[in-house]
């Protein structure tokens, strides 16, 4: 299907490009596009607690606090000047096709349907370039496939091949073992993601990133750094993180520090709860309860706490001066956590943008 009136314009460098971003929380994916070079001029969330980070973060882009749902294409084109290429990037709630829901019938989550509501935005937008990011289980999901069909119908090239979309994050540069799948699709012609920029001689790992950080004890913050702040920990959770071993688990404790749960058939499945990251490997990946000593290896290396929400912006890839909330504001740890867990990495968004722009500086034909 031919774009309206840009039937035979050649594609370089020299032509302008803007992005908006669907389900853009607090801006790890804006703020990696921007810094791969690429402007990103709105954001659309439904948590406005993302304000402020969003926008005192990612100067240009602005924040509307809208669900896709009620959003249309025209609207979005409102944001493109006439004549730029326009990117359309989102990363869809991914709860209920995480593997922390599996058993679940997540297909009640009102979140399920945000990917079809994408889709539906990329038919009225009529876009050049979609990005999407999500959880790989998304892949095993209808809704994906319908996704992917939605893409072939309106005439993207988009690479087929299921083991080129799930990215390793330390590929790439990112401090955490996590695993995300990335979609890059353009109506110019074939586009794919760069190649990996690091391998596992090069990984960056936890103490590269954390290391220098100034110590905390449980509970405590930092004064000239708010973000840098640990959650409190009882009188026997600081019994159990003392007895615990960077890459351990609680089955590393004496008998009588060992939860009931842990002791019943059932909680044997859950070993990494309850431990300590490594200095030189990546962090597990980062989720919206990192900062909780018991919701998995979030406990520091070395020091007897969780890791602090900034050092779990900092292993997201955040820069170390990102500001999350107004200064003078406070925020629950719980909000905080929600806004840096969900969040794209920024250094993958950035990924995303610079292969957005080698494959923009490449001569094509609008087809």
């Amino acid at each position: 299907m031919p774009l309206p009136s840009r039937e035979s314009k050649k594609l370089s460098h020299s032509l302008k490009a803007k992005a908006v971003d669907l389900f853009c929380g607090a801006g790890g994916l804006t703020r990696g596009l921007l810094d791969a070079g690429i402007p990103v001029v709105a954001g659309y969330d439904t948590d406005n607690a993302c304000r402020h980070a969003y926008e005192h973060n990612n100067t240009g882009a602005k924040f509307f606090t809208k669900s896709v749902s009620d959003l249309d294409g025209r609207t979005l084109a409102n944001h493109y000047p006439k004549d730029h290429v326009r990117i359309l990037v989102g990363c869809a709630p991914c709860q209920p096709f995480s593997r922390y829901t599996q058993g679940m019938n997540t297909k009640t989550d009102s979140k399920w349907s945000l990917l079809h509501e994408f889709a539906r935005l990329v038919r009225e937008l009529k876009p050049d370039i979609v990005s999407m990011e999500n959880v790989p289980e998304l892949e095993r999901h209808s809704v994906f496939e319908d996704f992917l069909a939605t893409l072939s119908d309106e005439r993207f090239h988009f690479d087929e091949d299921e083991g080129k979309r799930i990215v390793y994050c330390p590929d790439y540069g990112i401090p955490q073992h996590r695993r995300r799948l990335v979609i890059l699709a353009s109506r110019l012609g074939p586009i794919e993601l760069i190649p990996p920029t690091h391998n596992p001689d090069s990984y960056r790992c936890v103490k590269d990133v954390l290391r220098e950080l100034p110590p905390l004890a449980a509970g405590e913050v930092f004064a000239e750094d708010p973000l840098h702040c640990s959650s409190r920990l009882s009188s026997l959770n600081l019994r159990r993180i003392r007895r615990s071993k960077p890459g351990g688990t609680w089955r590393d404790w004496p008998n009588e520090l060992i939860a009931d749960c842990h002791r019943a058939k059932s909680g044997k499945t859950y070993p990494s709860v309850y431990g300590r990251m490594e200095w030189d490997k990546p962090s597990p990946t980062i989720t919206t309860q990192f900062f909780g000593f018991g919701n998995g290896r979030f406990g520091h290396p070395e020091q007897h706490r969780a890791i602090s929400l900034r050092e779990g912006a900092i292993l997201q890839s955040f820069p170390q001066n990102y500001e999350f909330v107004k200064p003078g504001e406070t925020s629950s740890f719980a909000t905080i956590g929600r806004m840096i867990g969900n969040a794209v990495p920024v250094r993958l968004g950035e990924m995303v943008g610079l292969s957005i722009l080698k494959h923009l500086r490449e001569p094509l034909t609008v087809r």
